[in-house]
């Protein structure tokens, strides 16, 4: 029993490595405001899946090494997954029983939430200017949303995590 748990731990956080991979891999410049955000879109899936292992603290720990491996400033991508990953994990049940367009449809206006939060953050420390482009990345999300599901469910059932 302990020894499922700690796999289906191993395997939550080994997602998590991947996607903070996938965040801070280089894009082109022209391409930059289209880059998903990996480590969101991971986090949604696990809370509606798991929301009794993946929670409101997993996703501060998760932001709070966004940022590290960002250099940017420490707390902002942390406290920006705090809060979505709050309002996911409040309505987890309603999201659960939606077709995944639906989900879809509803995690757009979160991401384009997070992008502002995270400009919020960010202007109040050092003052940068916002840029409308920067949303677009939440039509990516949107459409990578359905793909990304089914492949983090598959690996869920594979590996048994409950």
């Amino acid at each position: 029993m302990t020894n499922s748990i700690f796999r289906g731990y191993l395997i939550i956080w080994l997602s998590f490595i991947i996607a903070l991979i996938l965040q801070t891999a280089p894009w082109p410049s022209e391409l930059t405001p289209f880059r998903p955000s990996w480590v969101l879109l991971v986090a949604f899936y696990w809370v509606l899946a798991l929301p009794h292992r993946v929670n409101v603290g997993t996703a501060l720990i998760l932001g709070l090494l966004w940022d590290l491996m960002l250099g940017s400033t420490l707390g902002i991508h942390g406290l920006m997954m705090s809060i979505l990953v709050y309002i996911v994990a409040l309505n987890f049940q309603l999201l659960r029983n939606m077709s995944l367009w639906q989900q879809a449809t509803l995690l757009l206006p979160l991401t384009f939430a997070g992008k502002v939060l995270e400009f919020l953050g960010e202007y109040l420390v050092s003052g940068v200017k916002f840029y409308p482009e920067l949303l677009l990345s939440g039509v990516l999300n949107f459409i990578l949303w359905p793909w990304l599901f089914l492949l983090l469910r598959r690996v869920r059932r594979q590996f048994s995590i409950r």
